[in-house]
């Protein structure tokens, strides 16, 4: 455990709750109202360990339809006993809730949560509910994990995000044990951003697609989160388990040639060669010949385009070109 993850796990006060060491509570911070005057809140599952360690933040539905992360949330939060756990979790199932009850990726206001960080107490709603998640969350924890989903009727085969040029990052998102470890820079406005400027040590996991259980993805999610858990010390046990069995540090999207109808032939987590058959798109009414989606290079399926229906341009096989395989 480095110096800087060793946090006292004293009684944690976060907003207007104060959580003992070897105690679990859920928190609920108020942010506004609704046009009705209903106020609304963001819940925080704190875990608060008995022992000294390092603290680490889980985050879900910061995009409002993206649900296997509040059920990765559940499940974690149920296998983990406070009075056995080093350090402490906070874990907010649902981060965008006013995106979560209209199912939608957005807020009211159509702007992105996850492009609006650290945000601005003044500032426009997106920017303010990310402000509050920085102050009583974020800024309390050294680690990070934030669970995301596929968009844009996408599905993505179950993988970690993460700056692999940093060590420690490097060595919790092995740990994690996703089927894909991807290295990807931040996104201004992002999370994973903010997080990383105070000094966390940040990983995204993208698994499934938005408004649908994956029973895959979740699975894999939660003893993800376990596995980083014990890698830093705070649950007992090692990591163990299959590591990841690729490393990509170069993904491409390969994009519809014409508008038509998409028929895929290959799924996330599919490998492939240079020049394979991806699939096709043809015309809806069937009076042209169909045009062949080709691989770019060896790679994996990292995410695939569910909607059939495409136009010219649209982004339909992300493929990664595998730098590193890792046995078991």
């Amino acid at each position: 455990m480095t110096a800087s993850s060793r946090e006292a796990s004293r009684d944690i006060t976060i907003g207007n709750a104060t959580v003992a060491p070897g105690q679990s509570q859920l928190v609920e911070l108020p942010f506004g109202r609704l046009p009705t005057q209903t106020i609304l809140n963001v819940p925080v599952i704190v875990i608060n360990g008995r022992r000294d360690g390092p603290r680490l933040w889980l985050s879900a539905a910061i995009h409002g339809d993206e649900l296997n992360g509040v059920e990765i949330i559940r499940r974690v939060a149920e296998r983990v006993d406070a009075a056995k756990l080093r350090g402490a979790i906070l874990a907010t199932p649902i981060v965008n809730v006013l995106g979560f009850l209209q199912q939608d990726r957005y807020l009211p206001d159509r702007r992105d949560l996850n492009r609006s960080f650290p945000g601005s107490p003044r500032g426009a709603l997106a920017s303010q509910l990310a402000d509050l998640f920085m102050r009583e969350v974020v800024a309390r924890c050294s680690y990070g994990i934030d669970l995301h989903t596929g968009s844009h009727h996408r599905t993505n085969l179950p993988q970690i995000r993460a700056n692999l040029d940093d060590p420690e990052t490097e060595r919790c998102a092995r740990a994690f044990g996703a089927p894909a470890i991807v290295h990807s820079a931040t996104r201004d406005g992002s999370l994973r951003e903010a997080a990383t400027e105070r000094g966390n040590t940040v990983l995204l996991y993208e698994a499934g697609e938005a408004l649908r259980f994956n029973e895959e993805s979740i699975r894999t999610g939660v003893v993800g989160v376990l596995r980083v858990l014990s890698a830093l010390g705070m649950r007992r046990g090692r990591p163990g388990g299959k590591r990841a069995p690729a490393i990509v540090r170069r993904s491409q999207w390969v994009r519809a040639r014409r508008e038509g109808m998409l028929r895929l032939a290959v799924a996330p987590g599919d490998r492939v060669r240079k020049r394979a058959n991806l699939g096709f798109v043809s015309n809806a009414l069937g009076d042209t010949q169909p045009i062949k989606l080709t691989a770019p290079f060896d790679g994996v399926v990292l995410g695939a385009a569910l909607n059939p229906l495409v136009h010219r341009g649209e982004a339909v096989v992300h493929l990664g070109a595998v730098e590193e395989e890792l046995g078991d």
